[in-house]
């Protein structure tokens, strides 16, 4: 907590007003694209539903409803993988018991049979706490029998109230949301700027990226939210049809959360200067903020995207197929799923270019245009025999990229060094099986062999592998291969070139004064499909503090034994 007097060192209470045209404080209401305002107090909302956990409330009205024998269930949001006995190890959608909330980043809980604490970042409170309670009335054998008509009559008001207190849900977050972009917006932001001693406009980038922009386009999303929202009867509401209006708008999350990792690091930097978090707490206690840091509030945005599917997929639990909204939330679900697994892909990108720059920068003698001109994935690698026209066999090791095929000559001495050799055009080839016994073309002999044949100039490449199984695992790359470049086309996945460029001058830079080496053969990540699709869950490390989490809904995949050469075994050992 900062002192006023801490505060006035940056500015007076008076410059900090928000002053509107007609020369009056402007208040904390939020106002439409039509001029018309809504007033949304966190705390009104807070208070109208306190079994829900709003993004930085306070653990009070939890821990209250457990002192009143209430029963309070949490559903993971993400897997949290543990080695600590201390530590309540769960998966994504398992429900956890809350027993005591009085701690912010790390709650007690119950799971099956073990009680331990969580971090309270990895869960959200169950919408409907009744459902546990129900369950555990049945378990511990207080069924009651009842008659088919009233239990079918039962069932329907249950169901009800479930999808209006889904409905709520969506409506009282998205709301709570509005306003934190709002005090991001104005109560940082807007003070950064004015103090350009203190900030660049390229740092100012860095950490709040394109936060604006977002707030702009959820405000216009809320808008015809709460058009669509029955006040009277919230059941009925039909609200699929705004997250389908706007699924293309959700795309700007993409720029957001690939710029969040920095935006984290260049915060911290900052934050170790006294002044910087001075400046900060002073922004938030002018704006009237709830108690949460600013890399908390960065993080919601994150959070955010990533909870429509979550709420989405409850929704369409209690909606039926009678309701009038039934196909729009079922489209409206398989979109912002869509939404997340994009942002993640592009995501999964971005670290891919990093590392083929790294890989580049390792290769002796390289020739030619950079590999992330055309390239942003690695997707198969080994060694294959190549034949040449007059029987020559050439062992070599090749990387199968999006595009380019390139081919690497391992050092007679040093076998962990590679030699670039060339390289070939995926998108002007076709790949051609070929069958064990006498090639006809070649007058060869050939086993576990397959060509490559240019279609511009019928030049023709003759490969062969050492087992069957490895053929098979080329011939399926190279399909592989085709497919991913003509999904990368059709969802306007790319990388920008400046990204591209920073990639390089990064891994030059670490390559400076550096032989590279290398050991062994690249294990190319796996591709994320993008249809059909599933939900993903990442396992964040426990030593990550909460508010340093990047909740990304991303798969789980072992860690390439490739990419983790660079980091063992980069320099020459002499």
């Amino acid at each position: 907590m900062v002192a006023r007097g801490e505060i006035a060192r940056f500015w007076s209470l008076e410059s900090l007003h928000m002053v509107s045209s007609d020369g009056g404080t402007e208040s904390s209401a939020l106002v439409d694209d039509n001029g018309s305002e809504e007033d949304f107090s966190y705390e009104e909302l807070c208070q109208a539903n306190p079994r829900y956990l709003q993004p930085g409330g306070e653990q009070l009205a939890i821990n209250e409803l457990i002192s009143d024998g209430s029963v309070v269930c949490a559903e993971a949001l993400w897997d949290h993988v543990t080695m600590d006995d201390q530590e309540l190890g769960f998966k994504a959608g398992d429900v956890i018991q809350v027993l005591e909330a009085s701690n912010k980043d790390w709650w007690w809980g119950r799971n099956e049979d073990k009680e331990a604490w969580f971090p309270a970042s990895f869960v959200r409170l169950r919408v409907n706490q009744e459902e546990l309670s129900e369950n555990s009335s049945s378990t511990h054998g207080e069924e009651q029998e009842e008659d088919t008509s009233t239990s079918h009559h039962k069932h329907s008001e249950n169901k009800h109230q479930m999808r209006t207190n889904v409905i709520q849900e969506i409506m009282n977050t998205e709301r709570v949301y509005i306003k934190h972009l709002k005090d991001i917006c104005e109560g940082y932001i807007r003070q950064c700027r004015k103090h350009t001693g203190m900030f660049t406009v390229a740092q100012l980038a860095t950490i709040f990226g394109n936060i604006e922009d977002i707030y702009k386009f959820q405000r216009k999303f809320l808008k015809d939210l709460e058009k669509q929202y029955n006040k009277e009867e919230p059941h009925l509401s039909e609200i699929g049809s705004c997250f389908l209006q706007h699924q293309e708008g959700f795309a700007i999350y993409s720029e957001y959360c690939n710029n969040h990792p920095g935006a984290c690091v260049e915060l911290s930097n900052l934050m170790k200067q006294g002044k910087y978090r001075h400046f900060f707490e002073a922004c938030r206690l002018l704006q009237q903020m709830i108690d949460i840091a600013l890399d908390g509030f960065l993080l919601t945005p994150v959070q955010k995207i990533c909870k429509y599917p979550l709420q989405l997929a409850e929704l369409l639990k209690y909606t039926t197929q009678e309701h009038s909204d039934y196909n729009n939330i079922k489209a409206a679900y398989e979109a912002m799923k869509n939404v997340a697994c994009l942002i993640n892909e592009r995501k999964r990108k971005l670290e891919s270019v990093d590392k083929i720059a790294r890989w580049q920068v390792s290769i002796v003698g390289w020739e030619g245009l950079d590999i992330l001109d055309r390239s942003s994935e690695l997707i198969h690698s080994g060694e294959l025999t190549k034949i040449t026209k007059q029987g020559k066999s050439q062992q070599r090791t090749f990387f199968l990229f999006d595009h380019q095929l390139v081919s690497c000559k391992k050092d007679l001495l040093r076998r962990d060094m590679l030699y670039y050799k060339g390289r070939m055009d995926m998108d002007e080839m076709e790949l051609v099986d070929v069958e064990d016994g006498r090639d006809k073309d070649w007058n060869l002999n050939v086993r576990n062999a397959f060509k490559l044949v240019s279609r511009t100039t019928d030049e023709v490449h003759l490969f062969c592998a050492k087992k069957q199984e490895d053929k098979a695992k080329w011939l399926q790359a190279c399909a592989d291969e085709r497919r991913r470049v003509q999904e990368d086309q059709e969802m306007g996945m790319e990388i920008s070139e400046n990204q591209k460029k920073l990639a390089m001058l990064n891994a030059q830079k670490a390559g400076q004064g550096k032989s590279k080496d290398y050991s062994g053969c690249p294990v190319a990540p796996p591709h994320q499909n993008l249809h059909p699709l599933h939900q993903r869950h990442i396992t964040v490390p426990t030593s990550i503090p909460q508010q340093q989490v990047f909740a990304l809904a991303e798969p789980k995949r072992k860690p390439s034994l490739f990419w983790h050469t660079f980091h063992k075994l980069a320099p020459f050992r002499k």
